[in-house]
């Protein structure tokens, strides 16, 4: 373990998680995730775990693992045990398939639309397409094909821990939703459900952009009686041209910030659009921790140019 173990943790019983998928250097979104979950945990005496999602063996790099684990570290985020692979657990997740395959409620999908996706978090920003069940009915063929879990026509609601109550019909807008890639990649919601229970993550904090993946998530726990944690979604960080930042603003990666900037100063700033200060000052998670609270963070989407 890289990180140092808090001694004045009083609530070990929550734990929060930061999963980030080492396809590039984190740029300021993720940092602004990062930040958020830390502080949510961190703030109630709980445990901050680390999880790389590294599902897609094609795009996943351990060169990057180790970069953006160096970069929590300068920052301040410190983690609590050892990070988590993904990329090492493919047996606990074909039990837990097998189980859904046991229940009938899984077929093979030919389409190839969103299937090579299917390994990331499905940011609605980038676009969203219900599947309209093509294949439940279709025989099977051969040759490779994805895995799709069938959706009800149910109504899943939950309360979120900063938008309150959400109510989604999985039929109607979300689908049935891929959970193994026709490469045998493992996808997204079956994997991420998996490890928080099993980790003993008990809040998700995340960019509401993936809001609509909570109802899915649920779903999936409640058919593996497993338990799903308490979702919190915050407002992006946009560039000016209103796009949600990615790894496309290499201005805004940790590269360039690193270059320019000390670490107090970037958190510092982040916590002022955040609303958590009033005005931008060097400051430290730890020193932030005091501050934090979730009714002060805004719900609207932000616009960040100061570090271009």
């Amino acid at each position: 373990m890289r990180s140092t173990e808090r001694k004045d943790r009083e609530n070990p019983s929550i734990a929060g998680r930061f999963a980030p998928s080492p396809t590039g250097r984190m740029h300021l979104g993720n940092v602004f995730a990062a930040l958020l979950s830390w502080l949510s945990a961190r703030s109630r005496g709980g445990r901050w775990l680390l999880r790389i999602e590294d599902l897609d063996p094609g795009r996943s790099r351990q060169a990057y693992a180790d970069l953006l684990m160096d970069d929590l570290e300068w920052l301040g985020l410190t983690w609590d045990g050892e990070p988590v692979y993904q990329s090492q657990r493919s047996d606990i997740y074909n039990d837990y398939f097998r189980e859904l395959q046991r229940q009938g409620l899984t077929y093979p999908c030919y389409c190839t639309r969103a299937d090579l996706l299917a390994t990331q978090a499905p940011h609605e920003s980038d676009g969203r397409v219900v599947y309209p069940g093509t294949c439940r009915q279709r025989p099977a063929q051969d040759g490779p094909a994805a895995v799709r879990l069938m959706v009800p026509d149910e109504t899943v609601t939950f309360t979120d821990g900063h938008y309150g109550t959400q109510s989604v019909n999985l039929a109607r807008q979300v689908g049935d939703f891929i959970i193994r890639r026709r490469d045998g990649a493992w996808a997204y919601q079956l994997a991420v459900v998996v490890d928080d229970a099993l980790m003993g993550v008990t809040e998700v904090v995340r960019g509401h952009d993936l809001l609509l993946s909570s109802p899915q998530q649920i779903f999936v726990a409640r058919l593996l009686g497993l338990p799903s944690p308490r979702f919190v979604h915050f407002p992006l960080l946009c560039n000016t041209s209103g796009q949600r930042l990615s790894k496309r603003d290499r201005s805004l990666d940790m590269e360039a910030l690193r270059s320019k900037h000390q670490a107090a100063d970037i958190i510092g700033i982040l916590a002022r659009v955040a609303g958590l200060t009033p005005e931008s000052e060097p400051l430290t998670p730890d020193e932030l921790l005091p501050l934090f609270s979730w009714p002060k963070i805004p719900t609207n989407d932000i616009t960040i140019n100061i570090f271009q």
